[in-house]
């Protein structure tokens, strides 16, 4: 049984350590700067809340830091036991540990929240390690809990985050707008969610710009041009709705 102890009580640190858990590790302790957040935490998963970094358990074989990238490295250099030593971001090197002999990375390539339920089983663990004895241990852990694990290097994890941040987080930003559009107007955003369940199946087989439909596909400017009509008032979103449609204009006028 992998011994964990996680570092964090945020979204990141409660999945990973619910998925963990359920696999089989044993989770030593929970240990995060918000003492209410920690103790939830460590009730959670029947263990231990230290109030203090030093008192993690020594017998601990790997440490996960789930904290925000800026913290990595100062909590990293608080840690004075002799496991590995794992942050989950994915955009920071392995640098951020260099206090550490068995240091890496497990990220997570997923959207974590609170309440949501997330199958591990697909998610892409994408790791990285200072030496052979570290990754043996990653992988070991990652396949616990996801069938996709794969070892990775810096510059491919960080262009897997950016890629992540296109297709998530800007994605999920558009619904947000395609919402206030819709309630200005006394619409429900119920509109289109068929819709966005379509175009999530439709990659599944095949690549985005392979299924790619609307008027800056088709070259359709006289829609275009009436849609920019209707944005006139919500200067923001007719900037977007330029710069998108140029960019997929572009993208298929290269293809051809």
């Amino acid at each position: 049984m992998i011994k964990i102890a996680i570092i964090g009580a945020g979204n990141v640190a409660s999945h990973l350590g619910i998925a963990l858990q359920h696999a089989g590790a044993e989770i030593t302790a929970v240990y995060a700067r918000d003492e209410r957040k920690a103790k939830a935490l460590a009730t959670k998963f029947h263990t231990l809340w230290v109030d203090d970094i030093d008192k993690l358990p020594a017998n601990t074989q790997l440490t996960i830091i789930a904290v925000k990238d800026e913290a990595i490295a100062e909590v990293s250099n608080q840690i004075n036991i002799s496991g590995t030593v794992a942050h989950t971001s994915g955009i920071l090197g392995m640098d951020a540990l260099a206090k550490h002999k068995h240091r890496g990375v497990f990220y997570p390539l997923q959207t974590l929240k609170s309440g949501v339920d997330v199958n591990f089983n697909t998610v892409p663990l994408l790791l990285e390690a200072s030496n052979e004895e570290t990754i043996r241990l990653l992988k070991k852990t990652a396949k616990l809990i996801s069938q996709k694990v794969s070892e990775v290097k810096l510059h491919e994890r960080q262009m897997a985050h950016l890629a992540a941040v296109f297709s998530n987080n800007f994605t999920n930003h558009l619904y947000a707008v395609a919402n206030d559009i819709l309630q200005t107007h006394g619409l429900s955003f119920d509109l289109l969610k068929p819709l966005i369940v379509q175009t999530a199946q439709n990659i599944q087989h095949q690549l985005p710009a392979e299924v790619q439909t609307g008027p800056a596909v088709r070259g359709d400017m006289e829609t275009i041009d009436m849609h920019l009509q209707l944005l006139r008032e919500h200067v923001q979103y007719r900037q977007l709705y330029e710069l998108i449609s140029a960019s997929i204009i572009e993208q298929h006028r290269n293809k051809k």
